[in-house]
């Protein structure tokens, strides 16, 4: 059987028992670093099994062995380097083939950077959409932008550190002055969360340095949420 399992973002403390008892069991290990996940396990004391990377580039050579490993009997687990190894992450595939072709498969629940920051960002959580990473090139990313900006629901997304300030400067641009929050290693030691209206924050992060991984949060299209027009 293959078991998902969603692994801390930052604290260790956040692994589930279940997580860690599936740890425990595996026979084999698929994940995204093999030298991350091995020393999750050597934190908990877990005897290393057989580990195999499974990323993008190598997933369908990667999955054919694990979907044989799991029909044959062998107890394997899917991890990525933190969260859940489906979300916006090449496990999402392996499960596909796991559910088209009948090989049983369970979820183990635990940390995600997604529902973190949401909650984090003081923003509506009724009605939520993620979208993974934006596109880098700057006329993609403002398209990327305006296919959400009648849509009232919050906007989550992943960023990278050296791009989060022209990212918010793009979204204030086509969205309008919403306000968002930037989140900064979340769960780790020096997690910041800065909230406030997109211009201010793109203006904060325009040429800062930021070290970690980053997720940023946007109001949907709701005047309650947006900056008043000044008089």
């Amino acid at each position: 059987m293959l078991h998902v399992v969603a692994t801390p973002i930052g604290n260790l403390g956040d692994l589930s028992p279940r997580a860690l008892e599936a740890f425990k069991g595996a026979s084999l290990i698929a994940c995204e670093d093999t030298r991350r996940t091995w020393q999750l396990l050597s934190h908990f004391g877990v005897p290393r099994p057989e580990m195999v990377s499974y990323r993008q580039g190598n997933e369908e050579r990667v999955a054919r062995h694990v979907i044989e490993a799991a029909t044959s009997g062998r107890e394997v687990v899917l991890a990525s380097d933190g969260g859940y190894p489906a979300i916006s992450d090449p496990g999402y595939r392996l499960v596909r083939m796991c559910a088209q072709e009948g090989v049983p498969f369970d979820v183990l629940p635990g940390a995600s950077a997604v529902n973190v920051a949401l909650v984090m960002s003081g923003l509506p959580t009724s009605s939520f959409t993620f979208k993974g990473f934006p596109p880098r090139g700057p006329g993609a990313l403002r398209n990327w932008f305006a296919a959400e900006k009648d849509a009232e629901h919050t906007l989550i997304c992943f960023e990278s550190p050296f791009r989060i300030g022209q990212t918010l400067r793009a979204a204030f641009e086509v969205l309008g002055d919403r306000e968002a929050a930037v989140c900064i290693e979340l769960t780790k030691l020096h997690e910041r969360v800065e909230r406030g209206y997109l211009s201010d924050l793109a203006d904060e992060f325009g040429n800062a340095k930021v070290k970690g991984e980053v997720a940023f949060v946007v109001a949907g299209a709701n005047p309650k949420f947006t900056r008043p027009a000044q008089a």
